[in-house]
């Protein structure tokens, strides 16, 4: 019977051995890739799409920040998960001058 250790080692040679095979199956993949993209003139937004916008062509903004922690900082949208310095106080001390 194989001991722990045995069965150990050769576990680890054959992660070695599939890690070495990935790579080369990658490298080919990447290959291939590149030659598509060479023979079709292929672009990003071919291959990955445009980047979503609004009907009106602007790009989606980003929440303004509406409170912000006066020891440290940071800032929070009043969208998502508290953070931990705002999380269960009163939320008007917080609060950012407009």
């Amino acid at each position: 019977m194989a001991t722990y250790r045995d069965l150990k080692a050769k576990a680890e040679e054959l992660l070695a051995q599939a890690e070495e095979a990935r790579l080369a199956e990658l490298q080919q993949a990447i290959d291939q890739v590149r030659a598509l993209v060479a023979e079709y003139g292929l672009t990003p937004e071919h291959v990955f799409g445009k980047k979503r916008t609004r009907a009106n062509g602007a790009a989606p903004k980003s929440a303004t920040a509406k409170y912000q922690d006066p020891r440290s900082g940071k800032t929070w949208s009043g969208r998502g998960r508290e953070p931990s310095w705002i999380k269960g106080k009163n939320r008007e001390r917080f609060l950012l001058e407009a």
